[in-house]
């Protein structure tokens, strides 16, 4: 399987996660009882009108980057048109930015308390660095600097996908209690996506190609 069309089964399992996390969060469960019902030990209460607000926002913004990031990435045609490619790329920005902030605001109410709330807090640093590099890099000319950032800034994407599936793997395979199984989950997705970014820009400079996933 060449990166092209391993690029294209990941974004087709993703878009359906994607649908299916904006059915669930807007349609079948829009007041998150079943994801709160697992918080517990707070130290602060929850303004939950507020909270779920912020859960909106973060969750629209997320597929707002989830799918800017694609087109840009996904074939080599969209970067003819130079000026599509930069204003996907500022909506991308942007996007990263709501979600950043959302995320600092429900990070406190994390399930799994401080260490989840830590890592995620975390997270929203390392992402809003990592896209402001990119930035800075393509600004400055360096094109395959910017495609190096990028890669790292958009494996963050996934995020959400990813602590899902391993939460299958610690929670329903492994018999981990949600609070246990969520905060490995957490920890977990977000040192996989790093790795796994920083072997995608190794494999392509190995492999010689220029852009990804054309």
């Amino acid at each position: 399987m060449n990166a092209k069309t391993a690029f294209r089964l990941l974004i087709t399992v993703s878009a359906a996660f994607i649908f299916w996390m904006l059915l669930n969060r807007f349609a079948v469960d829009p007041d998150a009882t079943d994801f709160l019902s697992h918080k517990t030990n707070l130290t602060r209460s929850i303004n939950l009108p507020v909270w779920l607000t912020m859960l909106n926002v973060h969750v629209v913004f997320a597929c707002l980057a989830f799918v800017a990031g694609a087109i840009n990435f996904a074939s080599a045609k969209f970067r003819k048109y130079r000026k599509l490619h930069c204003i996907l790329g500022y909506v991308y920005i942007v996007a990263v930015l709501v979600v950043c902030l959302t995320s600092g605001y429900m990070a406190p109410f994390a399930t799994g308390g401080k260490i989840v709330s830590i890592a995620f807090n975390l997270l929203n640093i390392l992402w809003i660095f990592i896209t402001v590099s990119a930035y800075f890099q393509i600004r400055q000319g360096r094109i395959e600097n910017h495609r190096r950032w990028m890669i790292r800034s958009y494996a963050f994407c996934f995020t959400n996908q990813m602590i899902h599936t391993l939460m299958l793997l610690f929670i329903d395979v492994l018999g981990m209690s949600f609070e246990v199984g969520y905060t490995t989950s957490v920890v977990g997705s977000i040192v996989f996506l790093f790795l796994a970014a920083e072997w995608i820009i190794r494999r392509l400079q190995v492999g010689g190609g220029p852009v990804p996933f054309q």
